[in-house]
């Protein structure tokens, strides 16, 4: 089953899709919030994610970031790694005042560049209680460092130049400077570019995973927000609450799931799905079932009821 619902974020209304198990037969369930990639939107990989962890017993809340898809926010298109912090603990938030969710059990899931923004969001919000994240990255440091850490440091100085010099023209008057997640001239690139370029063409491009609402830019000045943000700084902080990161062989993005693991404290673990690039754990079936299989055993572990002591009220009396 699954319910369009809002919940307020930095009093922006975020719409996000509820999902619960078909046979819900009453009491408190454990839940999962799910963050999008960056360019995406709630109905696309997180959907498919949900819709699993809700076949498998659990309530799982997808959502549209602020300034994104169909939640509010003005400039549209804005990507600012902190209001995205701040809306997966209001998601959180929503979840523990719905009389259908136990707000001792829940965790949060992040995809792609929400694979930063859920553990930068966990550290200091221990009310989740689960964090899991799949083909993870971190956006400040792809654009700071580039992927892979190739870039020239010019590359960012100039950006930085650049996003000064649009917020002044914004406050002279100057229309908004969008700029695509996937260049419009991709199909010229697609024989050069890396696999990972090719396969985010073929899902955002493409009906693979082409969704309306995931095609509309960013805002080019958002970079002075995104690169001074450090998706996994202090990850420590999530310990003792437990931690996974699942990522593929194949993918590009595969070193951030594994520094972060390294930087991070018990109880972690990092799985690796051989034969999957970054983009194949989207959407891929014989790959998005491996990683749901973890998540699931995951998420069962650590959001199972907590017993009751003896003595208690609901409990027995010894």
């Amino acid at each position: 089953m699954k319910a369009n619902v809002t919940f307020p974020s930095d009093h922006l209304a975020i719409a996000g899709i509820l999902f619960t198990p078909d046979d819900h037969g009453g009491g408190r369930l454990p839940a999962v919030v799910i963050s999008h990639p960056g360019g995406g939107v709630k109905e696309q990989s997180p959907s498919i994610y949900a819709e699993r962890l809700a076949g498998a017993g659990f309530a799982a809340l997808v959502f549209d970031a602020a300034y994104q898809g169909e939640s509010e926010g003005e400039p549209r298109g804005l990507e600012n790694p902190f209001q995205r912090a701040e809306d997966i603990k209001s998601a959180v938030t929503y979840l523990t005042t719905r009389d259908d969710i136990d707000p001792d059990r829940i965790g949060a899931l992040g995809i792609c560049a929400s694979g930063g923004y859920v553990p930068y969001a966990a550290q200091t919000d221990h009310r989740i209680k689960g964090v899991a994240t799949v083909s993870a990255g971190d956006l400040g440091s792809v654009f700071r460092e580039g992927l892979g850490r190739t870039q020239d440091p010019a590359v960012l100085q100039a950006m930085l130049d650049q996003a000064g010099a649009l917020r002044t023209a914004e406050a002279h008057g100057a229309a908004l400077r969008l700029e695509a997640w996937i260049p419009d001239n991709a199909e010229e690139l697609l024989e050069t570019a890396t696999r990972q370029f090719r396969e985010t063409y073929e899902f955002y491009r493409t009906p693979r995973g082409y969704h309306p609402r995931a095609n509309q830019g960013w805002v080019l000045r958002s970079i002075d927000l995104i690169a001074q943000y450090d998706s996994y700084a202090m990850i420590r902080l999530i310990s003792p609450r437990p931690l996974l990161m699942i990522a593929g062989s194949e993918a590009e993005t595969a070193y951030f799931s594994r520094e972060a693991i390294e930087k991070a404290a018990e109880p972690k673990k990092l799985v690796i799905i051989d034969g999957a690039s970054h983009i194949d754990l989207y959407d891929r079936d014989e790959y998005v079932t491996l990683a749901v299989a973890e998540l699931t055993a995951f998420f069962g572990e650590h959001l199972k009821p907590h017993p009751v002591p003896v003595g208690h009220p609901t409990g027995g009396q010894r």
